[in-house]
C-alpha cells in the first residue's frame, strides 16, 4: 500500500494527512468554511450576472466606450499629440491624465466611427478639450499618420451603426484583451 500524502488544506492552507483521496479540508471547521466560502463566491456571481443583464445599451455603450479610449491611449503611448505635437514628457503634460482618446470624427458627428481605431489617436486635453480637437491640425497630421486615402474614407458618409446588447458586450470583452495585450507588451 502506498504512503499517504500530504494535502494542503482548501481552507486554512495547513498540511494534513487526509483519510481518503477526495478529503480536501483537515477539519470539520474548515469544512464548513469553504462551504460558506463557496455559497458567498456563487452568490456573488449570480449578483453580478443580474447587474449586468439589467444594464442598458447606453451604460454598455459607456464602458465599450472608456475601454476603446484607454485602448487607444495605450497604443499610442510614448506619442505626441495628434494635433500639436506636444510629447508625452513636456513638463506642462505630468501625468497621463493630461491625454485623451481624441476622434477625428466626432462622436456627436459621427457616432458610426465612434469605435473606428484610425478615427481615434492620443490627444492633449488642451487639444481636445479646449480647442474642440483641434481639427485642422489633426487632419495635417492624420495625413502624415495614416494617409490621404484612409482620412477621406473617414470624411466619407459611412452606414449607421446600432449596437445590439451582444454587441456591445463583445466590444467590451475585445478591447479588455486588447488592452491586456498591450500592458503586457508595455512591462
Amino acid at each position: 500500500m502506498k504512503p499517504v500524502r500530504q494535502k494542503k488544506c482548501k481552507s486554512c492552507s495547513e498540511y494534513f494527512t487526509p483519510m481518503n483521496s477526495l478529503q480536501q479540508v483537515c477539519s470539520t471547521a474548515c469544512a464548513l468554511q469553504l462551504a460558506r466560502a463557496r455559497r458567498e463566491k456563487k452568490e456573488r456571481k449570480h449578483w453580478q450576472e443580474r447587474k449586468r443583464a439589467l444594464k442598458t445599451n447606453r451604460e454598455l455603450i459607456k464602458e465599450a466606450q472608456a475601454l476603446f479610449n484607454k485602448f487607444i491611449r495605450l497604443r499610442d503611448k510614448g506619442r505626441p499629440c495628434i494635433s500639436c505635437g506636444r510629447n508625452p514628457n513636456d513638463a506642462n503634460l505630468i501625468t497621463g491624465s493630461r491625454w485623451d482618446c481624441g476622434h477625428y470624427r466626432s462622436v456627436g458627428s459621427c457616432p458610426e466611427l465612434r469605435f473606428e481605431e484610425l478615427n481615434a489617436h492620443k490627444q492633449c486635453v488642451s487639444c481636445n478639450q479646449h480647442k474642440s480637437g483641434n481639427a485642422v491640425e489633426y487632419r495635417l497630421n492624420l495625413i502624415a499618420r495614416i494617409g490621404l486615402d484612409k482620412v477621406e474614407w473617414l470624411e466619407g458618409k459611412h452606414i449607421a451603426k446600432h449596437y445590439s446588447r451582444d454587441d456591445l458586450l463583445e466590444l467590451k470583452e475585445v478591447y479588455r484583451m486588447k488592452i491586456k495585450a498591450l500592458n503586457e507588451k508595455h512591462h
